[in-house]
């Protein structure tokens, strides 16, 4: 996870989550060993991660030989409960998957244009200190390119919700959806729309604000018609204003939130949904975002012109090894497989789902933690370049 502007550590970043992970990574998946039979590369990487410190991993993964499930550590720290193969887990910025494909549903039954600008779905919303709304259009909220400031930079808000005693004093407490859009409009755009792109979570918010608006209904009412009932995600739901994790769960738990305490770690699993709304709130499991993702890949919820506009990329400058589209990023490992991926996280957890080009290998992954970022690559290479048979 590369390191948010105005954030005092590295580590940090684990908290905001703000995009992908490969900075500085891509040798981390060169020189791998024979292919080992099964998945026995991906448990051993499981296992170090664990061993390196991860209190938990949940994983999931499918593919010519059929399904396989594991899990390794514990799911709670004090009573030493272990993982569960089928825990349900905050997925962070996987949300933007979800959010982008009811968009592009949307385009295609014509409620709503890409190219429409922000302002005309929501007029008034994109204003001040250089922001314009009239000037970003939908493509370039849903690939990063419209220029906007991030909330996760505001370090009021940090302080305020994230950080240490401030997040803990507000957890419980519900936030209007458009409170993270106003703290982002209080400063200047980080560069003009379309002339880079540059990972923002008020993009992903400002993605759901337009979902209700073009769609007549709440973002959580689209992705449960168009999406978690037509594939039978069972485990998949938005927490609207809820603090609870469904069961089966583990706790999750957060590190950094005391940066003059680098080591206290601190169970973070309970936060109203209502302050990751739009762009972090969904619940869901390995095995159904393993379900969603697939589907996604192989057409069965996109047609073959808005498929093709969620999968055009623009250069991520920050991670030069990886490329961005609408929701989902590409990546070619070490090895030469290229995968299709998103990662990301909350407080609390961090996730990753990636998969072949053809969306029949699929894999997924989640920590019930926030840190060791570091540790994401090597357990996705052990499962796409160490594994055998292969699908690309």
């Amino acid at each position: 996870m590369r390191k948010r502007p105005g954030t005092a550590t590295a580590g940090f970043l684990a908290l905001a989550l703000t995009a992908t992970l490969f900075t500085g990574s891509a040798q981390a998946s060169r020189g791998t060993g024979p292919a080992a039979s099964g998945h026995e590369a991906t448990r051993r990487a499981i296992d170090a991660a664990v061993a390196a410190g991860i209190p938990g991993i949940t994983a999931e993964a499918r593919d010519s030989r059929g399904v396989w499930k594991t899990a390794a550590g514990v799911g709670d720290l004090t009573t030493r409960a272990p993982r569960g193969e089928n825990d349900r887990f905050r997925v962070g910025h996987l949300t933007s998957t979800f959010v982008a494909t009811v968009l592009l549903q949307m385009e295609a039954e014509r409620k709503l244009d890409l190219d429409d600008s922000v302002e005309r779905h929501l007029p008034g919303l994109v204003k001040g200190n250089g922001n314009d709304g009239r000037a970003i259009t939908v493509r370039q909220v849903l690939n990063h390119t419209s220029g906007l400031p991030d909330y996760f930079s505001d370090t009021a808000y940090v302080d305020t919700y994230v950080l240490g005693d401030g997040f803990f004093a507000h957890r419980y407490e519900t936030m209007p959806h458009d409170e993270r859009v106003r703290v982002a409009l209080a400063h200047p755009p980080l560069f003009p729309p379309g002339t880079r792109h540059g990972f923002s979570n008020t993009n992903d918010v400002i993605a759901a604000m337009v979902v209700e608006k073009a769609g007549g209904r709440t973002y959580e009412e689209e992705v449960r018609r168009r999406i978690v009932k037509p594939l039978g995600l069972t485990a998949t739901t938005t927490p609207g204003n809820g603090v609870q994790l469904p069961r089966p769960s583990g706790r999750g738990y957060s590190k950094p939130y005391f940066l003059t305490q680098p080591d206290r770690i601190e169970d973070v699993t309970e936060l109203n949904g209502s302050h990751n709304w739009g762009n972090l709130d969904i619940i869901s499991s390995a095995a159904d975002l393993n379900r969603f993702y697939g589907a996604l890949m192989r057409g069965a919820l996109l047609p073959p012109e808005q498929l093709r506009a969620m999968k055009t990329t623009v250069v991520n400058p920050d991670v030069p090894i990886a490329a961005y589209g609408l929701g989902i990023e590409r990546l070619t490992l070490g090895c030469g497989t290229t995968v299709w991926y998103r990662d990301g996280g909350t407080v609390g957890w961090l996730s990753m789902v990636a998969l072949t080009e053809d969306g029949r290998h699929q894999f997924t992954f989640n920590y019930n933690s926030d840190w060791r970022a570091d540790d994401l690559l090597p357990i996705l290479s052990a499962e796409f370049c160490d594994s055998a048979p292969r699908t690309r």
